[in-house]
C-alpha cells in the first residue's frame, strides 16, 4: 500500500516543515509515502467561502485516482487512540492500494470532496491550525508505523 498525503497550500513554517520532513524519512522505512501539495488559490477576495471550498474541491478531485481509498482529516471524523489508529492501518494495508490522506484549506472541503471521501478522521476535538495539523499528522502516521512493527517509539 503507498499512502499519499495531499495538502492545500504549502507549509509555511520553516520549523514545521523541518519536522514534517524528518516524518517523512522515517515513515518511508515503513511503506511507501509522498505528500502532494495544490497550490494556494490566488485572488480570493472576491470568491465566497463556498467558492473558494468548491474551487479547492475541484483541484482535490483532479489529485484523486479511481481506485483510490480517500480519508479526509476533518473535525468531524473517528477520532483515535494511537493503538487503535495503528490498528485501522494495518487494516488498510490489507485492502488499499493507495491510501489518500487529505488536508484541506481553510473554510473546509466542498460537498463533492465528501461525496468521493471513503472516510473522515479527526485528530482531536481540539483545534488546531492546517499547518500543525501536517506536522501532527506525519507523526501520528510514523508513530502508527513503529506501533505495527513493535517498535518502543510508543509506550503503553
Amino acid at each position: 500500500m503507498k499512502v499519499t498525503l495531499l495538502l492545500v497550500g504549502k507549509t509555511q513554517n520553516k520549523l514545521f516543515q523541518e519536522a514534517i520532513n524528518d516524518y517523512v524519512g522515517r515513515i518511508e522505512h515503513y511503506l511507501p509515502f509522498n505528500i502532494v501539495t495544490i497550490a494556494d488559490l490566488k485572488n480570493t477576495k472576491n470568491l465566497s467561502e463556498q467558492q473558494q471550498k468548491d474551487a479547492e474541491g475541484a483541484m482535490i478531485l483532479k489529485e484523486i485516482q479511481s481506485a483510490d481509498t480517500v480519508v479526509l482529516l476533518d473535525e468531524h471524523g473517528k477520532e483515535f487512540r494511537s493503538v487503535d489508529y495503528a490498528q485501522w492501518l494495518q487494516k488498510k494495508q490489507n485492502t488499499a492500494k493507495r491510501l489518500l490522506f487529505v488536508i484541506g484549506g481553510a473554510y473546509g472541503f466542498s460537498e463533492a470532496v465528501y461525496k468521493r471521501a471513503n472516510e473522515k478522521i479527526s485528530l482531536s476535538k481540539m483545534t488546531f491550525s492546517h499547518q500543525m495539523v501536517r506536522l501532527i499528522f506525519t507523526e501520528q502516521l510514523y508513530r502508527a508505523c513503529t506501533i505495527i512493527k513493535g517498535e518502543p517509539y510508543h509506550h503503553e
